[in-house]
């Protein structure tokens, strides 16, 4: 049975964040969890609570709904924020919409700040049936979390020990008003048929069906662990702590350990690796094409793009980077010796004053990117090329176009403050310029 109470057990773990967003649709779930969430807020200290309702535009009542919203919070004197969101041209109706909604909360909620959506248990055992169907893979038979990392706060599902009814049945008792989206009704909808059509054929013939896939639950959740605890040994071995402030903002393995595994394991290492960062499981044609590609000729550097990023193989490492990977540089005058958000969105070329680095000559200075060819005279050394520096340095293959070289009159001055030629080198205790690349601080200048 549903009541405000046993929904405050349900979140005491989480009364000490700074703000609970509640995911606001304005359906029955929802409704009754801002209804309660105003009950106990007149009888517990809870955290501040703010709505978000996300404006997909998709059907004709979109703004009515909206505005249904708006009424309801306006009553419980509830903050409300409505987010519109554009959806992704795809395959997926369904598939969009939930992008741009957990797009939208991660935007809103700030760090430690918790957003808790009203899914409940019918809505567990439909996504369990989804998946089973679609073929899911092992750690999708766990069904939606209970709790995880949002953006820099937490999500929590605090209804899904509840079903439908039992909270239809408390939402009537208390008279709220709620909206009936079409599209639950709409058979077009793979949800909406498994919801009217699948689930009651199942639960007539196997009427202990939903306490069977809940159990199934239970077992996926003990094998997942078991593998996971496989993977972190694995990972211990194979993941890259790299000191190199260049490489240190994507996670990498090596290549050699991860050749030593079983497919097994390598499959399973690589998807406890993207869980770990966040990132959505590759199909099983995808996690194939990745791991066929380790073994790739060394002078090869494949790419496989899965999602919102990719899978890269250089160096001698497999690298996470965001889809597209790094910006290549942009050519650009250097206007004034000081910090530079790079035009090309490759980073920031940091400057300052010190008794090292560079010394500043008048000229023509400008920051430039290879184009092949290019030498260094380092202090002491001869002439080096510079595709030989990064290869000692083990500077991947693609990340190079992003590095930025420092040039004066149309002479190499400096490898991103790496490495600075002889002939601006300044002596120990004289005034120069420290040069520093920041491939991953766009947000450092304003």
């Amino acid at each position: 049975m549903f009541t405000p109470q046993a929904l405050h057990e349900q979140l005491a773990h989480c009364v000490e964040a700074p703000v609970w967003w509640l995911g606001l649709s304005g359906g029955l779930d929802s409704m009754v969890l801002l209804e309660a969430l105003t009950q106990l807020g007149k009888t517990c200290p809870l955290p501040p609570v703010v709505a978000i309702h996300v404006h997909h535009g998709l059907h004709p009542l979109a703004d009515t709904w909206a505005e249904h919203c708006e009424q309801q919070c306006a009553l419980r004197k509830v903050p409300l924020h409505i987010k519109r969101v554009q959806l992704e041209a795809g395959a997926s109706i369904e598939a969009a919409a939930r992008d741009a909604r957990y797009e939208a909360f991660a935007s809103l909620i700030g760090p430690e700040d918790v957003l808790l959506l009203a899914h409940h248990l019918d809505d567990q055992l439909e996504t369990l049936l989804f998946r089973l169907v679609r073929g899911t893979g092992l750690r999708g038979l766990t069904g939606m979390p209970a709790s995880r990392r949002l953006g820099s706060g937490q999500l929590y599902r605090p209804l899904l020990g509840w079903r439908r009814s039992e909270l239809e049945l408390w939402g009537g008792e208390q008279g709220l008003r709620w909206i009936e989206d079409p599209a639950n009704a709409d058979a077009r909808f793979a949800r909406t048929t498994l919801r009217h059509q699948v689930l009651p054929v199942l639960r007539q013939h196997w009427p202990m069906v939903d306490s069977s896939l809940l159990r199934l639950v239970r077992h996926v959740e003990e094998a997942t662990s078991l593998l996971d605890e496989r993977a972190e040994q694995d990972l211990d071995r194979v993941q890259v702590i790299s000191q190199d402030p260049w490489l240190q903002p994507w996670p990498a393995l090596e290549l050699e350990g991860l050749l030593t595994l079983s497919a097994a394991r390598q499959n399973n290492l690589l998807r406890y690796w993207l869980h770990q960062h966040d990132k959505r499981m590759p199909d099983h044609r995808q996690s194939e094409v990745v791991l066929s590609q380790l073994s790739a000729a060394e002078d090869s550097q494949p790419v496989v793009q899965i999602d919102d990023y990719q899978l890269s193989r250089s160096a001698g490492r497999l690298w996470l980077q965001p889809l597209g990977g790094v910006a290549a540089g942009v050519p650009e005058p250097l206007v004034e010796f000081g910090d530079t958000l790079l035009t090309g969105g490759n980073g920031v070329l940091c400057m300052q004053q010190a008794q090292s680095g560079i010394c500043y000559r008048p000229g023509n200075w400008h920051i430039g990117y290879r184009q092949g060819g290019e030498r260094l005279k380092l202090a002491g050394r001869p002439h080096r090329p510079l595709k030989q520096l990064f290869q000692e340095a083990g500077i991947p293959g693609w990340l190079r176009p992003a590095v930025p070289l420092l040039f004066c009159d149309g002479e190499l001055v400096s490898v991103a403050g790496r490495w600075n030629a002889e002939a601006f080198s300044v002596g120990n205790a004289q005034p120069g310029w420290q040069i520093e690349w920041q491939p991953g601080a766009q947000s450092l200048l304003p």
